[in-house]
């Protein structure tokens, strides 16, 4: 049994501004996934669509995890693709959740997750811990790229025959201590397979292929 200290939310009440309130809305940054614990190889629930709101009911403490209610669908996603919007900060740009200001008032409740799974995370996190740091970088950058690529120039679109070799010829799987997104870098020292005729390449990840551009190695798409 594991025990966390969870960050107590709503989407009325997490950030509550010492000078006045306002209403604060939380949106996902980017596609992002929706996982049945605070874990990248925790079982996928569902996709919260970019942009789309989200209830937040909780963040952990000591990692960037928070539960959170998409549709009707309780499940846990990475803070560092949550954005924030109905706080001073967020007028000069994108605030994201793992990021919010040093002045927000957020109550701490305790969490218990007793599951099998919580144990099997930490150790494929140990694990992986090479692959864990191969999307590196502070995730203020990341979602700077990602709100790039949705603002900016058109991302190559893989074709179908693309995607099916890809889900046909699985390779030796990797384990992200985080998040995978659409718009992360993949660093040079790490080895992609390529996709034969194509500008593509491809690698396995937290259970899922994921296809990366091999103009600047920055992943284009999850196969869900």
């Amino acid at each position: 049994m594991r025990k966390h200290m969870l960050f107590a939310a709503s989407a009325a009440g997490l950030f509550m501004a010492s000078a006045a309130s306002a209403e604060v809305a939380f949106t996902a940054g980017t596609d992002l996934n929706l996982r049945s614990g605070p874990g990248g190889n925790y079982e996928v629930l569902g996709v919260i669509p970019a942009a789309q709101p989200v209830m937040i009911d909780g963040c952990l403490a000591e990692s960037n995890w928070c539960q959170v209610n998409y549709d009707g669908k309780t499940g846990w996603a990475a803070s560092d693709y949550l954005t924030v919007a109905g706080v001073p900060a967020a007028d000069a740009g994108v605030v994201v959740l793992s990021q919010r200001p040093a002045d927000v008032e957020v109550k701490t409740v305790t969490y218990t997750d007793a599951s099998d799974q919580a144990a099997s995370a930490a150790a494929g996190a140990a694990a992986g811990a090479t692959a864990g740091a191969m999307l590196g970088g502070p995730p203020g950058a990341m979602i700077g790229l990602i709100l790039g690529n949705a603002t900016g120039a058109a991302v190559a679109e893989p074709t179908t025959e693309v995607v099916t070799y890809v889900e046909q010829n699985p390779v030796e799987p990797m384990l992200l201590d985080g998040e995978i997104v659409v718009g992360a870098g993949i660093p040079a020292e790490v080895t992609l397979a390529p996709v034969p005729e194509s500008e593509f390449s491809y690698l396995y990840l937290n259970g899922q292929p994921v296809i990366v551009s091999n103009t600047d190695r920055t992943i284009v798409k999850i196969i869900r």
